[in-house]
């Protein structure tokens, strides 16, 4: 038996979301402005203070912190030894 669905009603679009640029600001906390148009400031701080693994807490370093580049959309620390879920930096929250 052979089932032939045409998918082309179906079609459609996924919504990627990716960061357009990023400046930090002070303090640890970044302006993200992203493709649909939304800017958040997110403030990193906390979750780095709170951080008892010394793979995060070195970033604490605020040198260390500001060397941050974009990587496939995305912030990324040192070659993704630090990054973040889009959806989570979309919504300003670091968890």
């Amino acid at each position: 038996m052979k089932i032939i669905q045409d998918y082309t009603e179906f079609e459609s679009v996924a919504d990627v979301i990716e960061i357009t640029s990023a400046t930090y600001i002070g303090d640890y906390a970044i302006r993200i402005s992203f493709n649909d148009g939304h800017e958040k400031l997110v403030d990193f701080k906390a979750f780095l203070t709170k951080s008892l693994h010394p793979s995060i807490s070195k970033y604490l370093n605020e040198d260390l912190f500001k060397q941050f580049n974009l990587a496939n959309g995305n912030l990324n620390w040192n070659d993704y030894d630090l990054i973040f879920p889009l959806h989570d930096l979309h919504n300003g929250l670091i968890r």
